[in-house]
């Protein structure tokens, strides 16, 4: 179950990503545009306000995330759906999905499938963390491995569920579109409060540790967090009151053909 409140916990540094992968959208009078994976719903929000004529979708599947986002009252028709299931209609011009498909196994063939069924001259922009190498998740397979988890958790966990972006660009381009693909590390600057848990497991809380926290039991999941948390103090240590956290993400935006701009 994904907690709104623990996810939003690092509203501002988990909302630029989104915001730097909109700005290259050079779409001007979508008739919908569809954010898959909309979580609680903010930054779904913005949508509307940037193309303000334009039908707003939000999916999502968590319930708890779309209770949120309905909470906030903005001109976007919220719903519970699985990505896997979305499929675009013929007057949707624009596809959002931001941090999602890490969580999707084969979300290539999915990329693929969207690129084809939406109509030529749509725009699929796509965002996915590729950090999966990085010493928080490394730190994270290690205490996974060892004997007291390793049954419970090493199946949730894999090492390199998204591509890079060459990747996404070659499958992209193979399905008929003009792409344009990047990646940004962002270097987030983390505040470390006195008593309160080191700010990487905190962000990892919000994403990473949630299919390890749901398959253990409380007394466990304080055990292994505890474990975790040495682990990371020790990859990222607390300088000048806060962790300097490098955080690699990878970007693609596809144009799907050429089609008269009347709609766009």
């Amino acid at each position: 179950m994904w907690d709104p409140a623990t996810y939003l916990r690092y509203g501002d540094e988990r909302s630029r990503p989104f915001h730097d992968l909109v700005a290259r959208i050079p779409a001007r009078r979508p008739r919908t545009v569809v954010d898959l994976g909309c979580g609680p719903g903010q930054l779904t929000a913005t949508l509307a306000e940037r193309w303000p004529a334009s039908r707003v979708i939000g999916l999502d599947s968590s319930p708890e995330m779309i209770e949120r986002a309905d909470e906030l009252g903005a001109p976007v028709e919220f719903g519970v759906g699985d990505v896997r299931d979305w499929r675009p209609t013929p007057e949707v011009d624009v596809v959002i999905s931001n941090a999602v498909l890490q969580w999707v196994p084969g979300h290539q063939d999915l990329l693929r499938r969207w690129a084809r069924q939406l109509p030529a001259g749509a725009w699929l922009a796509t965002q996915v963390p590729g950090n999966f190498d990085a010493p928080s998740h490394r730190a994270l397979r290690e205490v996974a491995g060892r004997p007291a988890w390793r049954e419970a958790l090493l199946p949730l966990l894999r090492e390199a569920p998204v591509d890079d972006p060459a990747d996404y660009a070659a499958l992209l381009t193979g399905a008929g579109c003009a792409v344009d693909a990047w990646e940004t590390t962002y270097v987030h600057l983390l505040p470390a409060d006195v008593d309160a848990a080191h700010p990487v497991l905190s962000w990892m809380e919000g994403t990473a540790l949630r299919p390890v926290r749901a398959a253990l039991s409380p007394g466990r999941w304080a055990d292994f967090r505890a474990e975790l948390e040495v682990r990371l103090a020790e990859a990222y240590p607390i300088r000048q009151g806060q962790v300097y956290f490098p955080f690699r993400r990878v970007f693609v935006v596809a144009h799907t053909g050429a089609r008269a701009e009347e709609n766009l």
